[in-house]
């Protein structure tokens, strides 16, 4: 009797300028309890390079190093795949750590509920800065993001991102590589979805992701995020949910109740509840209180973040109309 031969996972993780990073992923990925896989390391042009350590592990986590010149994650992501072996590609950042059962669960996961696509939550590892804790809080909280990150419960469908996101190879035959561009995740979900492919999140499949180390460069990413979000409504009508404003409309808000407040005091009630909410939740979900009060000093640099980002792309792009040749850009980053 003919038998089918086990799936064959290509881990594929593009990287610049993260040797550190990279030793630890690998360390993970070396120690993982099912070796049904390969690892693409994808160097994207760093001046750092993670040769070394990719060598180092080269037979513990069946590695492939590539190096190639410095264009982009997605470019990189696509140049991976390309070079893959494996029935179903995943997809993690360079800053990422996996449990010792990451692949053994989610062969679990996809005999149990087989899809074209999954996604996965992420976490704090105990050995993150309180700093990198509180933010995973901030970024995971329902109080924060209503769970569209893969929480349990969501105020939006659920749309994988590439932390820890995974597709057969027949996605990719069909619907093409990663495009380059901020929020480059989201658009290939829903390119995905739109293609008529099943789309799953797998809550039990997760990765430890470190996220930013502190919140400077956090509220970079946070600021790109909210104005790519009306990018990805611009290249597909109808996308953006209620969900979507609610960081630009907290911003617009807050700024309300503490000028309203000069005038009469009791208006900036609703905002110290909000903030006591955060505070509380983030101590006991993180068991934490330093963490739990960093995790409101996380949140507000995420919310007037992400509200900022959205607000000045929406009026530079839709009000002001500078955002009609989108589609043009997003070919000319890919050198067409």
């Amino acid at each position: 009797m003919e038998t089918t031969a086990p799936t064959l996972f290509s881990i594929i993780v593009p990287v610049y300028n993260r040797p550190g990073e990279v030793d630890e992923l690998l360390a993970s990925l070396a120690a993982q309890t099912d070796k049904g896989f390969e690892t693409i390391i994808v160097e994207d042009g760093s001046t750092v390079r993670c040769d070394k350590q990719c060598e180092a592990f080269k037979e513990k986590a069946n590695v492939k190093y590539f190096y190639k010149s410095n264009e982009g994650r997605s470019i990189a992501r696509n140049h991976g795949i390309d070079r893959a072996d494996g029935d179903f590609f995943v997809f993690v950042d360079s800053d990422c750590i996996l449990p010792p059962d990451y692949i053994e669960s989610l062969r679990k996961a996809l005999k149990n509920n087989p899809t074209d696509c999954f996604g996965g939550p992420d976490a704090a590892h105990e050995s993150f800065t309180d700093t990198q804790k509180a933010i995973n809080y901030s970024m995971t909280s329902f109080l924060t993001t209503g769970g569209i990150r893969g929480g349990k419960v969501s105020m939006e469908k659920f749309t994988p991102r590439t932390f820890n996101m995974g597709y057969t190879r027949k996605v990719y035959e069909t619907v093409g590589g990663f495009r380059e561009m901020f929020s480059e995740d989201i658009d290939m979900s829903t390119r995905i979805r739109l293609a008529g492919f099943k789309i799953v999140l797998f809550p039990d499949v997760e990765v430890f992701h470190k996220r930013r180390v502190d919140f400077r460069k956090f509220w970079r990413q946070v600021h790109v995020f909210g104005m790519s979000r009306i990018t990805l409504q611009l290249l597909y009508p109808g996308s953006m949910k209620a969900v979507h404003w609610l960081p630009a409309l907290f911003v617009i808000g807050a700024v309300a109740m503490i000028i309203g407040s000069f005038f009469w005091k009791w208006m900036i009630i609703p905002l110290i509840v909000y903030l006591l909410a955060l505070w509380i939740w983030g101590m006991i979900s993180t068991r934490s209180i330093k963490i739990g009060t960093l995790g409101v000093g996380a949140a507000m640099v995420q919310l007037v973040g992400y509200g900022t980002g959205f607000i000045r792309a929406y009026v530079w792009k839709i009000l002001l109309g500078h955002g009609r040749d989108i589609n043009d850009e997003i070919e000319r980053r890919r050198g067409k």
